[in-house]
């Protein structure tokens, strides 16, 4: 190696270590340039943020995981009533600050679970103890394991927020109270008619959604002559406050339905100079109902007194015609016009009624004071023809109590009397029919035990004739016996002819019809024994073949078994319905029912539950006859102390 290069490489060794010791010297001077910028700089920032901490007009805090203090802002310390920072440090965050513990809880299980709080709403105690509305906007604290260890963030106070919104909450119910006090809708309008207010009322009337009225133009619920009313009255009003103009009109509904409303307008300015429209409007729709109601209701009544069938009569307390009613014409033969304040009632009763239900009326036992159920009475026509019928009667009483007029209700039963005399002649038939029945059964059993010894006599005394010679005198005997024991033979004969009378024609019969006809006969009777009559009739049931006045007898007997079986009245209820092969006539009573140790005895020949005098127990024994002799058949079922009910069962399609 050159000793140069030794040399030079020793000299370079040299001066590069000195360049190193300089280089490095350099390098730390600028280390501590930089550490002493950065720590003045950090001094600034701290100062720059110490500034803006302790200016911020809301509170700031940061604290510990645990429930301690860290630091905080002056403007927390004012907002809880701390007089320094030292003794805020030292307070327990859970046990001293927060009204209520637990809600330190649920903050910290909110922001540890969403990474932050914004406005969380909670109550912190004052340094007094007194409460303070607080807003929270807070961010967790992490240490270097990224692990929370505090949080830190505003305090915003809202007490006085709070205040003024109770406040004005307070004066916003005062003042809607005070528009829901009365009973008129309130509406305000702004400048083209928008509505800015209505009350709760307004919806009410107008059948708007309350917030569908706001921002309404008003002149949607008006027709277009109220509209030009209305603005032909604004531009007179002006902006005169001191005028109100009312009037009745229509209003359109949001169902588009019209109601009937008095409204009222007057216009005034606001604080801004602003013309608002105030609009009251109060329903007369009932009012207005009730007026039609009352003329619709004189016209009903005067309709219905005017068309009902019966006769209607008013009078006053002295008898004088006031009312006269269409059916009071025709009965009686008098126009209203000839009687109506011309005509005392006493012309139509016959002489001593009208005084005598004048007293029934006045008695509590025709139905109570003021009352005359049903009775009897005869009426005398223009005619001086005596009618049969009934009245029904009251006084009228004014508000005092004091008898202002009498009210009659006479009813013509010329018919229905008619009709019970017919009934009593049909009843009176199926006794006849009933006994004539059982003589003849009775001959029949006579009969057909006296056949039998007459003919053994018959023929003994034919087996005799043949010993004897036709011309000896016994043999003439013997004749003379025969002949005679011959007639009485032919008179058993005609004996059981005559229990067996000849078949009336069949015929195709409506039952429908043939029982509401033997109820209409039978009505009375039953409601004078204070019996209810029920139908259920089948209004599709097919005719039946079959004998009509047999049918009609088999359903008079039930019927009559029925009254009897309710001496204290009851229900009679009768149904008719069909299955696959017959028409079935069902007819139940509530009575007494019958013995469940007799129940299979009452269609026998001359069985009877009733007394001696009632019957001999060939009814139902006859009903039976006439029902199989259609070939049908007849049930009864019955509970003692509730009711029985017999069915009658035809055949749908009878061929005699």
């Amino acid at each position: 190696m050159p000793p140069e290069y030794g040399k030079g490489r020793g000299h370079r060794i040299k001066t590069r270590s000195g360049d190193t010791m300089r280089l490095r010297n350099q390098r730390q001077r600028q280390h501590e340039v930089r550490k002493v910028f950065l720590e003045e700089e950090l001094k600034a920032s701290e100062e720059r943020y110490r500034n803006l901490f302790e200016r911020v007009r809301h509170g700031i805090i940061v604290s510990t995981r645990e429930g301690g203090v860290v630091d905080c802002n002056q403007a927390l310390l004012d907002m809880l009533g701390y007089d320094n920072k030292d003794e805020f440090l030292s307070i327990d965050i859970e046990k001293d600050l927060y009204r209520e513990p637990g809600d330190r809880k649920k903050f910290q299980r909110e922001i540890e679970e969403k990474g932050y709080v914004k406005d969380y709403y909670v109550q912190f105690k004052k340094k007094t103890g007194q409460s303070v509305s607080v807003l929270l906007t807070i961010i967790p604290r992490y240490g270097k394991g990224n692990e929370i260890i505090g949080y830190q963030g505003l305090n915003i106070d809202i007490t006085e927020r709070e205040n003024m919104e109770r406040e004005l909450r307070a004066a916003t119910k005062k003042f809607q109270k005070i528009t829901e006090m009365g009973e008129d809708a309130i509406m305000v309008l702004e400048q083209g008619s928008r509505i800015e207010f209505a009350n709760s009322l307004s919806a009410d009337i107008t059948g708007y959604n309350p917030d569908e009225l706001i921002g309404m133009n008003f002149n949607l619920l008006l027709s277009e002559r109220e509209q030009n009313i209305l603005a032909e009255l604004h531009s007179q009003l002006g902006e005169d406050e001191n005028r109100r103009v009312c009037m009745e009109t229509q209003i359109k509904m949001a169902d588009n339905q019209t109601k009937d409303v008095e409204l009222c307008i007057t216009i005034a300015k606001d604080e801004e100079g602003k013309v608002k429209t105030y609009a009251y409007m109060r329903d007369i729709g009932h009012r207005k109902s009730m007026e039609r109601r009352i003329r619709e209701a004189n016209e009903f009544l005067s309709k219905l007194i005017d068309s009902t069938v019966d006769s209607i009569v008013v009078t006053d307390m002295s008898g004088n015609i006031l009312i006269f009613n269409r059916g009071a014409e025709e009965l009686l033969g008098y126009k209203a016009e000839e009687v109506i304040g011309k005509m005392n009632i006493r012309n139509i009763y016959l002489p001593g009624v009208a005084k005598e239900v004048m007293g029934k009326m006045r008695s509590p036992d025709y139905g109570g004071v003021g009352r005359l159920r049903s009775m009897p009475m005869v009426h005398k026509n223009r005619q001086g023809e005596m009618i049969d019928g009934s009245i029904s009667a009251s006084i009228i009483y004014d508000s005092e109590g004091t008898e202002v007029a009498t009210v009659g209700i006479f009813t013509d039963l010329r018919q229905r009397l008619a009709m019970e005399k017919k009934l009593r002649k049909t009843e009176q038939q199926l006794l006849q029919s009933e006994k004539l029945a059982a003589m003849g059964r009775l001959t029949a059993q006579i009969a057909h035990e006296l056949n039998n010894p007459i003919y053994g006599i018959m023929n003994t005394l034919e087996l005799l004739k043949t010993e004897i010679s036709p011309g000896c005198r016994r043999r003439r005997l013997l004749e003379m016996a025969l002949s005679e024991t011959e007639r009485i033979s032919e008179m058993l004969c005609n004996m059981l002819s005559f229990s067996k009378p000849q078949e009336e024609a069949r015929k195709d019969i409506n039952i429908t019809k043939l029982l509401k006809d033997i109820m209409l006969v039978h009505e009375k009777q039953l409601c004078e024994s204070n019996i209810a009559v029920e139908f259920n009739l089948d209004p599709l049931l097919p005719a039946v073949k079959a004998s009509p006045n047999q049918i009609i007898q088999v359903i008079l007997n039930i019927i009559s078994n029925a009254k009897d079986a309710m001496p204290d009245g009851g229900t009679l209820t009768i149904d008719t319905f069909t299955n696959e092969t017959d028409i079935i006539i069902s007819i139940s009573d509530t009575g007494t029912g019958i013995p469940e140790n007799i129940r299979d005895r009452i269609f026998d020949a001359f069985f009877t539950t009733k007394q001696a005098v009632k019957g001999v127990g060939l009814g139902l024994s006859v009903c039976y006859g006439i029902i199989k002799d259609h070939g049908g058949d007849i049930q009864a079922k019955s509970e003692t102390g509730k009711g029985t009910t017999i069915s009658i069962l035809l055949p749908q399609q009878y061929a005699p």
